[in-house]
């Protein structure tokens, strides 16, 4: 994995053992999603992203741009967990799905148009998303999250 800490485009890739349609459920379903990414509950859809909380509240409400299953999903984000972060100008998040020899699939993160959102910027970077990477690895290779996370818990 790899990353630039805090800059405007962040970038990170992985290698899981998976089908590009298992990775595509992983980020687009919460039943998913509630597994890796700090017990968000995470709809992906055409009609928009939209992420819960643990504890129901509303953590992201954002359009989606773009929707290719099982390839490509840009969407925006906005961390309304935080509410400095909450302040702060939308993002965008691009997932692409690319399928490797092997059984193999290849998951790059791009997290770009965060020149208005610095705060933002440094609460994602580095362990942030890589822990959400870890874990969705973790969890299609495993079929166990990595870590257990607790009602309320948030990064």
């Amino acid at each position: 994995m790899s990353t630039m800490t805090a800059e405007a485009t962040q970038v990170y890739s992985v290698f899981i053992r998976a089908t590009p349609e298992q990775v595509w459920d992983a980020i687009t379903k919460p039943e998913f999603t509630a597994k890796y990414f700090y017990g968000a509950r995470i709809e992906n859809s055409e009609n928009g992203h939209r992420s819960l909380g643990p504890d129901g509240s509303v953590w992201g409400d954002e359009p989606t741009f773009e929707y290719e299953p099982p390839r490509r999903l840009v969407h925006g984000w906005r961390s309304l967990y935080d509410p400095e972060l909450a302040e702060e100008e939308r993002s965008r998040v691009t997932w692409e799905i690319e399928p490797q020899e092997g059984g193999i699939t290849k998951l790059t993160v791009v997290h770009d148009q965060l020149e208005r959102a610095p705060k933002t910027a440094e609460s994602v970077s580095g362990d942030g998303w890589m822990m959400v990477l870890s874990g969705l690895k973790t969890l299609l290779e495993t079929g166990e999250p990595l870590v257990e996370v607790s009602e309320g818990e948030a990064s």
